[in-house]
């Protein structure tokens, strides 16, 4: 879907702030549900919530793609949105507001979706294993959602604008049959909270958990930056690829398999990078990485070298996922991984829904004032500057000692955490 929704946004519209609320609408939900979905997840099993979202995201896309079959003769081809003649169809606004509105329900699923199967592995690995388990995980997920994926709704979209919601929506229900398939115990352990829900407090008991919790508390704010301003350059992403690089749907499909590239071999290399790094080094390393990378696409117009840059951005941030998933997975007590996970993906993941918009802003406020071309530079330029602002916060509060006192006292101490601030 990382191809087939923009490019079908950008057969609607050119309005780059239209295309980036796609983006926001699929997003927003990180905003508005992590932290209920953080309670669900600590009261149900998990297995079961993994299983229903893939159902739910399966029946929500399949719908859309039998809307966009029925209206595929309004679309403009491919070809005509690569080189910027394509005119928007006579029900675009409809066409539009349903794109909106799968694209939020999708969303919703996802949230809940993943953050049961973040606290689903430890039931099914032991702790020393939790680094190489994530690994495996981001490299098959990569390799599905980015490597074989774009390239495949690239050559599908040249077929019809449906196909790759059918493909997808085929997709998300075999995963939901694998996931129903696995065998074991999946329920929170520990101590668990049952009878009526209390929304408030149960909520409550996470977010107090995560905010005496310095190290994670830095780290969720440092990944709330990251992510509002990968989602700024993101939201305006295939507009960038069409006229500033110049490809079309295959272009932008094989494109993206470049952060693929780079996260499998993420998923292969970043415990032992880790390992031989420590990890607050890698983190550090992927930090200036990513900035790096997006401040290099934002200044040229090659197809070929974006790529480059992406494998290496996509190596960098699997190595940063798999260090702190695991140190989460690690450290948070069981019967309050669900609610500290959400909690802690509030602030990381919630900010990815205001930087989208802000893509959109700001090329559609910069592009009178610095023309069209500069206008879809500035959002990785300004990615780029603020990258280097969140790694001064992050150098005095995340470094190896720190993670290594957090496991430490995980193992030994009680669950609430009270080395978090320095006295």
């Amino acid at each position: 879907m990382v191809v087939a929704i923009p490019w079908l946004a950008s057969a609607i519209t050119r309005d780059p702030l239209q295309i980036a609320l796609v983006a926001l609408a699929t997003r927003i939900p990180w905003l508005l549900f992590s932290l209920p979905a953080g309670v669900i997840t600590d009261r149900f099993d998990r297995r079961r919530l993994v299983a229903g979202m893939d159902v739910a995201r399966c029946a929500a896309i399949f719908v859309f793609g039998a809307v966009v079959l029925a209206n595929q003769g309004d679309l403009s081809s491919p070809e005509a949105i690569a080189d910027g003649s394509a005119d928007p169809p006579g029900n675009a606004a409809v066409l539009l507001a349903l794109l909106y509105l799968t694209a939020l329900l999708v969303g919703f699923a996802e949230v809940l979706h993943d953050n049961s199967a973040q606290t689903l592995l430890p039931s099914v690995v032991g702790k020393h294993q939790l680094e190489k388990a994530n690994s495996r995980m981001w490299g098959a997920e990569m390799t599905m959602n980015q490597f074989v994926g774009p390239p495949l709704a690239g050559l599908l979209l040249g077929v019809a604008f449906a196909l790759p919601f059918f493909v997808n929506a085929g997709t998300f229900a075999v995963a939901a049959a694998l996931v129903f398939a696995l065998t074991g115990t999946f329920s929170p352990k520990g101590q668990t909270t049952t009878g009526r829900i209390d929304w408030r407090r149960e909520i409550g008991e996470g977010l107090s958990w995560l905010w005496r919790h310095e190290l994670l508390r830095s780290l969720a704010i440092v990944l709330g930056g990251l992510n509002a301003m990968s989602a700024m350059a993101m939201a305006i992403y295939v507009l960038f690829a069409q006229e500033i690089l110049g490809l079309d749907a295959r272009g932008f499909g094989l494109l993206l398999t470049g952060s693929a590239v780079g996260g499998v071999l993420g998923s292969l290399l970043a415990d032992r990078v880790s390992k031989r790094l420590g990890p607050g080094a890698a983190l550090f390393t992927s930090m200036v990485g990513m900035g790096l990378g997006v401040g290099v696409i934002g200044l040229i117009s090659s197809g070929e070298v974006a790529w480059v840059v992406l494998v290496a951005s996509g190596f960098l941030v699997v190595m940063w996922n798999v260090i702190t998933v695991s140190l989460r997975q690690t450290i948070i007590p069981d019967h309050l991984l669900g609610r500290v996970n959400s909690v802690y993906r509030f602030f990381g993941w919630g900010t990815i829904s205001l930087g989208s918009l802000v893509g959109g802003v700001v090329v559609t406020v910069g592009e009178p004032l610095l023309g069209r071309e500069w206008a879809l530079r500035m959002p990785f330029l300004i990615a780029a500057a603020v990258h280097f602002v969140l790694l001064a916060y992050a150098l005095p509060r995340i470094n190896t000692a720190r993670i290594q006192a957090a496991k430490v006292a995980a193992e030994s101490g009680p669950a609430q955490p009270d080395f978090a601030d320095p006295q």
